[in-house]
């Protein structure tokens, strides 16, 4: 158990969520926006992914009031409703997701340093790599610190980096030129219809909501098991307002085409040519100090949900033990020797932080589907609904949409990333033989078996992709 000083505020949780979810996405939303559709299908597409997310985000806080017991975070609900191993996966997968998007901030890092200093190319080649392992082991030695400490010095960057978005937001509301938007509102020069244009938004709009279940995570560190919900509503309404304005402003700044066409991060090329050099450069630094702020936020839910699993048998016991400051330190040495090895195989990518955008997106959707699932099972029966049974309906229809949202989300990713992600979940499945074995358990039932050979098959025809170069990375 934590003890009293290790407690969070509903400040820190909601510290926390905006930490997680702003970071390295959000830098990158003119562009990725550009390439795929024009003002009216960013609508439909925030439209679909804010309405998605806010019914799990309200999932996440019914569920955070109504079963206060299951406080090891996201993977708890796939394990209470569906199971051992489907809660296995749900913990591995957040967890190797989380990883994966941790690699992601590094190449956009040295991506936004590339624009000044080519020898960091598009944040992939040798010099970048060799300094963002640098920098991985930096921040590992520092959370190795104490969890309190580091969640103070994210509630500092949180404030710190949303300046730049908020000058950004400003700059480009004053440059909002009517007749370039209306010009843009249809996409011009993309081919496909609306429907074609908004699926290839969905994945990057799952990637920068990422983030909203960080009070979840951390729900055993809460003051007050309340402010788990709070905090969870108030980060995502707060950060879903910037990423609509920072997608849609540029659209009235400049052509669709020359948007699409800038390097990333496109938000600082964005103000760069609306205002100046001097735009990019101060763009870049709050870039840098958000995404170094979200790769904190991030590291520490690594570590937490590999630590949670292990704690209850879930993962294997070494990832349950804590250091003299209460830091799962087995777990974030993991972690982070995990996003070391995934930063180096960036050398071999053709467009490096697309890749971890789209991947860590796919890997999140299996637990994200398991707590909305979740949360539709217990409101269907009318479980844990004796005390205000009137919410019973409302939140019967909230999980309801989350499901479908998320069903809807996997099939726009494509074939590509659930492959993608076979191929890691079904290698990670040892490290759940591994736990059962420690406990004298049956590793399999029967339906764990027909989920282990469906991953199995995934896998095999993935790896057989990327074998044969139908599947390219």
């Amino acid at each position: 158990m934590a003890s009293t000083d290790q407690k969070m505020s509903r400040m820190q949780l909601t510290a926390m969520v905006v930490g997680g979810m702003v970071g390295a996405g959000i830098f990158s939303l003119p562009r990725t926006f550009a390439n795929a559709t024009g003002p009216l299908g960013a609508v439909i597409a925030w439209l679909i992914a804010g309405t998605g997310m806010y019914m799990l985000a309200r999932v996440f806080q019914s569920l955070a009031e109504r079963k206060p017991d299951l406080d090891a975070g996201v993977f708890a609900y796939a394990k209470a409703g569906f199971g051992d191993y489907p809660g296995f996966l749900s913990a591995f997968g957040y967890w190797i997701g989380s990883c994966i998007g941790n690699v992601s901030y590094w190449v956009l890092i040295k991506s936004t340093l590339g624009a000044f200093f080519p020898v960091f190319g598009d944040g992939n080649t040798v010099v970048a790599i060799v300094v963002a392992s640098v920098g991985i082991w930096l921040f590992h030695f520092m959370i190795l610190r104490g969890i309190k400490q580091a969640a103070f010095i994210n509630s500092v960057v949180t404030v710190a980096k949303i300046i730049p978005i908020l000058v950004f937001i400003v700059l480009l509301a004053f440059a909002f030129k009517m007749d370039l938007f209306s010009a843009n509102l249809y996409g011009g020069g993309l081919e496909g219809g609306i429907f074609e244009q908004v699926r290839a938004t969905m994945l990057v709009t799952v990637f920068v909501f990422l983030g909203i279940e960080g009070a979840s995570v951390y729900s055993r560190f809460a003051k007050e098991r309340a402010d788990v919900g709070k905090a969870t509503i108030l980060g995502f309404i707060g950060v879903t307002g910037l990423m609509v304005l920072v997608t849609m402003l540029p659209y009235a700044a400049l052509q669709r085409a020359d948007i699409a066409g800038m390097r990333q991060p496109s938000m600082a090329a964005v103000l760069e040519a609306v205002v100046g050099h001097w735009g990019a450069i101060f763009v870049s630094v709050g870039l840098i100090i958000s995404v170094l702020g979200a790769y904190l936020a991030w590291s520490l839910i690594c570590a937490e949900v590999l630590f949670t699993a292990a704690k209850t048998k879930d993962m294997p016991a070494i990832f349950a033990r804590e250091n003299a400051n209460q830091v799962p330190a087995n777990a974030l040495w993991l972690s982070n020797i995990i996003v070391q090895l995934l930063v180096i195989t960036t050398y071999f990518s053709n467009d490096a932080f697309a890749l971890m955008l789209n991947l860590t997106s796919a890997m999140a959707l299996i637990p994200y589907l398991f707590v909305a699932a979740y949360g539709f099972m217990i409101s269907k029966r009318a479980e844990t609904y004796e005390l205000r049974p009137e919410e019973r309906t409302r939140d019967l229809v909230m999980a309801s949409v989350a499901v479908i949202y998320t069903v809807f989300m996997i099939y726009a990713g494509g074939l590509k990333f659930i492959l993608l992600s076979a191929v890691l979940y079904a290698p990670g499945t040892l490290l759940y033989i591994w736990a059962r074995r420690e406990q004298d358990k049956t590793v399999f039932t029967v339906t764990d078996w027909v989920i282990f050979l469906v991953a199995a098959v995934g896998a095999v025809v993935g790896i057989y992709g990327l074998a044969t170069g139908t599947i390219t990375i």
